[in-house]
């Protein structure tokens, strides 16, 4: 199978602007770009996504190059729906420095800034050396463009997709770059590189796009859709990576698979027959999970994350860190209660229990545990010194129920 054929077979590729770099995809010798805007002090989900691309074509022979765009941050790309609202600079440079260092560690390739090239040039020189050779027409023929023109664009926004076709013919030009890969949201933004390059230098350079990550419904997994799943352990923890894939849609295990992982096409169709034959195991989620959380957390992060998702589901949770436990626990029911409140009327509150009747004989029957112990008395008073780090408790009723009270 050749270069271009596998990232076929993974759904990795949207659109290419040119027959021709198939061939060239194939041949290796590439020095490309991929890149993305400081607007959060880590990568998610989505990012990871589309920046394994950077190892698929390392291995394949080629250069990449990893862009991280202060100057382009600063802009704000039109999403084609709103206006993104525009941060400082101190907090776009020092999401920089967080961005790089991660992209370092995860993806070792050179990290170049645009700002380093955009902070000298004046707007003059911008309007003759850029905006001379797009027209107006051109622009607003962009799809993202369209459908943000129903409800205002800026002209900063606007004048987005220049700085990013300026960035591909600066590259092209200093760092001998002739492909920029992307998500398929960016084509209009790097069709414009293109044809900047052409226009002012008469050589091609190519790009391809790959499809977003998306659930089944459509939904991209990004920081404005509210839904981000974090690359950095400190934002969404070994142990909320693990739930997220273990919950993950059956029908997109495979897709997510191939897109996701290194995994040979051999080994995910021997997972897929193996998760058919037995879906309720969950072979193919927890496969994606430990291929995902060793590659960004280590093997070690991925095992902790396994030990503690049985200890939950077992009910030992004494040694689970009070994140991870409430982590594991958000989609429980949560309620407020007056510190010193005794059991018995938490777990009417709670909703563990719809009585105190019910209750007493919930806990006489030994199916009431507090925090991992199992406990008779009604009357024992929930305060700031038995409680998980000063102001939590863990209630579960029987093998499955959970809730969770927090002192107020």
């Amino acid at each position: 199978m050749t270069v271009y054929e596998d990232l076929q077979w993974r759904g990795l590729i949207e659109s290419i602007s040119d027959e021709a770099l198939i061939e060239k995809l194939n041949a290796g010798g590439l020095t490309f770009y991929i890149g993305t805007d400081p607007t959060a002090d880590s990568l998610h989900l989505g990012h990871y996504s589309s920046f394994l691309i950077t190892r698929r074509l390392e291995k394949a022979g080629h250069h990449p190059i990893i862009l991280v765009g202060g100057a382009t941050g600063l802009v704000g790309d039109p999403r084609g729906t709103v206006e993104r609202e525009l941060s400082q600079k101190e907090i776009i440079f020092r999401n920089f420095e967080a961005l790089k260092a991660q992209v370092q560690k995860l993806f070792p390739y050179p990290v170049v800034n645009n700002y380093d090239w955009m902070k000298d040039m004046n707007v003059l020189d911008f309007f003759r050396d850029v905006g001379k050779y797009i027209s107006v027409g051109y622009m607003l023929s962009k799809d993202h463009v369209k459908r943000q023109m129903e409800t205002g664009i800026s002209h900063a926004e606007f004048s987005y997709m220049l700085i990013q076709g300026y960035d591909f013919k600066y590259l092209h030009e200093h760092m001998g770059v002739d492909l920029q890969v992307a998500g398929s949201d960016q084509w209009g933004n790097i069709t414009t590189g293109i044809e900047l390059v052409r226009k002012t230098t008469g050589e091609t350079v190519y790009a391809m796009t790959m499809p977003l990550v998306t659930d089944s419904q459509g939904n991209k997994f990004g920081k404005s859709e509210g839904n981000a799943v974090w690359l950095d352990k400190n934002k969404t923890s070994s142990y909320e990576l693990y739930q997220f894939l273990l919950n993950v849609e059956d029908v997109m295990v495979v897709p997510y698979l191939k897109r996701l992982t290194f995994l040979s096409k051999e080994e995910i169709e021997d997972i897929e027959a193996r998760h058919n034959a037995e879906p309720h195991l969950r072979i193919g989620q927890k496969a994606l999970a430990k291929e995902i959380i060793t590659d960004l957390h280590g093997a070690g992060a991925y095992e902790e994350a396994v030990r503690i998702s049985e200890q939950l589901f077992s009910g030992d949770i004494k040694s689970i860190p009070t994140h991870d436990l409430l982590a594991g626990l958000k989609n429980v029911p949560h309620v407020e209660v007056e510190p010193g409140i005794r059991l018995i009327d938490a777990l009417k509150t709670s909703g563990a229990a719809s009585s105190n009747r019910e209750g007493n004989d919930f806990l006489k029957a030994g199916a009431i545990t507090l925090n991992g112990d199992t406990v008779n008395d009604g009357n024992l008073l929930l305060t700031a010194e038995n409680a998980l780090d000063g102001k939590f408790f863990v209630i579960r009723r029987g093998k499955k129920k959970y809730y969770v009270a927090t002192i107020g």
